[in-house]
């Protein structure tokens, strides 16, 4: 039977407190068996991976996913393998132009399987300094504080 549907198998927390991301590309993965079998039991991990373009291709460096549990030792996968991402030569032209002129990075932020097949969505980021993170927790911390003010005014305290 078929699955239908979207099933989040790891997202990449770590990416928007790094970056400033945009432009997101779903993307397919090449794997071996044992590799979307792991998948399918999330023993992956996204945080410190991140994508290039080589020889016209991309790839995903650094993902690491985590031997099937029932595999054999001789019949597994190597965990930090590169992996070769699926696109168009279109996308793949148009993200090269991006990444030479405005010196960007391919981010992957999300692994999820759609109707069955592994798909991978990159963003396109441009790094954060420690100013421009500092901003951000602040930014946080003070919309927490307000939504606990709002919240305890509603109760009457």
């Amino acid at each position: 039977m078929k699955e239908s549907g979207q099933k989040v198998l790891a997202t990449n927390r770590q990416a928007r407190h790094r970056y400033v991301l945009s432009d997101d590309i779903e993307c397919g993965i090449v794997l071996t068996g044992s590799e979307v079998k792991s998948l399918r039991e999330s023993n992956v991990q996204l945080t410190e991976a991140w994508a290039s373009i080589r020889d016209g291709e991309v790839w995903l460096h650094g993902m690491h996913v985590a031997p099937y549990s029932h595999a054999q030792a001789h019949t597994g996968h190597d965990p930090t393998r590169d992996r070769k991402l699926l696109l168009h030569r279109h996308q793949i032209d148009r993200l090269r132009h991006r990444l030479q002129t405005e010196r960007l990075t391919l981010v992957p932020t999300r692994l999820y399987l759609s109707d069955g097949k592994v798909k991978l969505t990159l963003a396109v980021g441009k790094g954060k300094n420690v100013v421009d993170k500092r901003q951000d927790i602040a930014r946080r911390d003070s919309e927490r504080e307000a939504a606990r003010d709002i919240a305890n005014a509603r109760r009457g305290r």
